[in-house]
């Protein structure tokens, strides 16, 4: 792989024409952002409980205290031996990020189908320490369309990214992000969610490999992607070779 090979004077013609659309991407992500601030909410009046180290919990329990909730939709079912490597892969951004959050009111938890033992071992598996909590026997996954029946897997459509899509596209886990907001009174509201490639941005690693001479050099989607316990160091130095 090698570009056109120009004069530096070239080169900065071409960089500033790009800077152009690089500032009209940052309004626009901004213009996105205000809509997104203006969505308006519904109330969540299910009650949902979960699993977690410390017990039983309640939705309104997940948000510790705080009045902002993200709830990373993680990809493990209940027979799953180990996590999806895309949301381990976006998993691995977070830890870093918790003191900050919480800090802006904001508590984060992943959410997954599998039992809670089966999330404990992936997690110290990973040497994550972010919340993660157990949906097993509740609704909530199946509510917010990011689990799937074997039901749903053999009608005719299912309905993920909020439109409908063939079950051949699906799986019993897809992966999103939904936030939900509590008010003093206690009440709760689901304000967004997002999937599939709507989680994109939130990959710090995926935005740096956007800023490198190969970009992700990926033949699909995260193709390159593996748990970052999976990868060997000599395929590490020497993979796109």
């Amino acid at each position: 792989m090698q570009n056109q090979v120009v004069s530096r004077e070239e080169w900065l013609e071409a960089r500033r024409a790009l800077l152009l659309q690089e500032k009209e991407a940052t309004h626009l992500r901004d213009k996105v952002n205000a809509a997104r601030m203006a969505m308006p909410w519904v109330r969540v009046d299910k009650d949902y409980m979960f699993d977690t180290p410390d017990g039983r919990k309640s939705l309104s329990d997940l948000f510790d205290g705080r009045s902002q909730l993200l709830v990373y939709h993680f990809m493990l079912g209940p027979e799953w031996q180990a996590g999806c490597p895309g949301c381990s892969f976006l998993s691995d951004h977070v830890d870093g990020t918790l003191a900050h959050l919480n800090n802006h009111d904001v508590t984060w938890v992943a959410v997954s189908r599998a039992e809670l033992p089966r999330i404990e071992a992936y997690k110290k598996r990973m040497d994550w320490k972010f919340p993660w909590a157990s949906s097993f026997g509740s609704d909530f996954n199946f509510d917010y369309h990011v689990s799937f029946t074997p039901e749903d897997l053999a009608s005719e459509t299912v309905t993920y990214n909020f439109e409908a899509i063939p079950p051949a596209n699906a799986h019993d886990e897809l992966p999103g992000v939904s936030a939900f907001y509590k008010n003093d009174a206690g009440d709760i509201f689901h304000t967004y969610s997002s999937y599939a490639r709507g989680l994109e941005e939130m990959v710090g690693t995926l935005m740096i490999l956007d800023r490198a001479p190969k970009g992700r050099n990926e033949d699909s989607t995260m193709s390159f992607v593996k748990r970052h316990d999976e990868y060997a160091p000599e395929t590490a130095k020497s993979c796109c070779h």
